[in-house]
């Protein structure tokens, strides 16, 4: 849930990079939300749901695709490859799964990764 409210906190921030665990993790809640809300639409008979939730997340899902792009060294503008049936979207889900570049790169610092919650012993 942090990732997912630290992507809408930079709700149109398309410069920077981010990091795969901050882009996978909002994918992720974006598609458990978007089949709670489907589920909800069709006890209702209607889609409203799931189509404002798709248009309040969309500006914050290209942003954060574009910094996970630049994480890759790559263009945000990469995302066009999505007007291509199928095959723009293997290449673009590829191309956010890869390792971003180690160290500084033309768009910024590295992101830097949040620590794991320390666990108190013996509990």
């Amino acid at each position: 849930m942090h990732w997912y409210v630290e992507v809408l906190g930079k709700y149109a921030v398309f410069s920077g990079r981010a990091s795969r665990a901050e882009y996978w993790m909002f994918v992720l809640f974006n598609v458990l939300a978007g089949i709670v809300l489907g589920l909800i639409d069709l006890a209702i008979h209607h889609q409203y749901l799931t189509m404002l939730y798709g248009l309040a997340t969309l500006v914050p899902s290209l942003a954060v695709c574009a910094r996970r792009l630049h994480d890759t060294d790559r263009s945000g503008w990469w995302q066009l490859l999505l007007l291509i049936p199928f095959i723009g979207a293997v290449v673009l889900i590829v191309m956010c799964a890869l390792d971003g570049t180690h160290g500084d790169n033309r768009f910024g610092p590295r992101p830097v990764p949040v620590p794991a919650r320390a666990v108190p012993s013996g509990a």
